[in-house]
């Protein structure tokens, strides 16, 4: 009699996923820019899980070229230098749609300001349309508007394309109640509330992407960019933190 099957290869538990990558996340090791084998590692990492028949789409962050609010801090205008932030998440969603092309994933970058020689204008059906047709969509150049943060974006991005969770890639596995890089004694949390978030005041994503994401019942899982996890974290396996209601 024959065995059953033992290593039945896991299934991906979302559908359609929004994944935020940090400027900080493409630095690799690097004090400032775009290291290559960084960008080529996230790319295969986005291939992984389209493989796995999951619809993705991308905010990336800008903060390794130029944060708006430390430009504002040396005297810049606030609005001026998150204009400058914007344009800073541009050249990083370029850059990302080269490196997933070159590994055969089709791509289409959408910005939220109008750069009609390099990317498409953010238009939300299009955007939902490009997904179903199997193209990874980055969003470039965040809400559009100063005085919000890329983490809004993504949250507002993920909100607007009906996306079932919100993968945040940061440096380390999941969410600690003080830094792990600096204490070796924080705690990792396994599971959070939104109003944990915000009442512990913990640095994930800010306040706004935190209510955003509640008021639209999108869970956020949180887990390390650097270790090749995300196909993992989408079928429920690896080290995160769900954060949800």
């Amino acid at each position: 009699m024959s065995q059953p099957a033992t290593d039945i290869a896991p299934q991906p538990r979302y559908k359609r996923v929004l994944i935020k990558v940090s400027g900080e996340a493409l630095m690799g090791d690097k004090a400032f820019g775009q290291d290559l084998a960084t960008l080529q590692r996230i790319s295969t990492d986005i291939k992984q899980v389209i493989d796995l028949g999951v619809q993705v789409c991308v905010v990336v962050g800008g903060g390794n070229i130029f944060r708006g609010i430390s430009g504002a801090a040396q005297g810049i205008d606030r609005s001026s230098a998150d204009y400058m932030g914007m344009l800073a998440t541009v050249l990083n969603a370029l850059a990302l749609q080269n490196i997933m092309e070159k590994k055969g994933l089709e791509t289409r970058v959408l910005s939220a300001m109008d750069i009609k020689e390099v990317a498409e204008p953010y238009i939300r059906r299009r955007a939902i349309r490009h997904m179903e047709r199997g193209r990874v969509v980055i969003f470039a150049a965040g809400t559009g508007n100063p005085f919000f943060t890329t983490d809004t974006a993504a949250a507002l991005r993920a909100s607007e394309m009906n996306c079932d969770a919100l993968m945040k890639g940061t440096q380390v596995d999941g969410v600690y109640d003080k830094d792990p890089k600096k204490h070796a004694d924080a705690v990792r949390f396994e599971t959070l509330t939104y109003h944990d978030v915000l009442a512990k005041d913990l640095k994930v994503m800010d306040a706004s992407a935190i209510s955003l994401s509640r008021e639209n019942n999108i869970p956020i899982l949180v887990f390390s960019i650097q270790d090749g996890s995300f196909a993992r974290v989408i079928c429920g396996q690896g080290t995160f933190t769900i954060i949800q209601d």
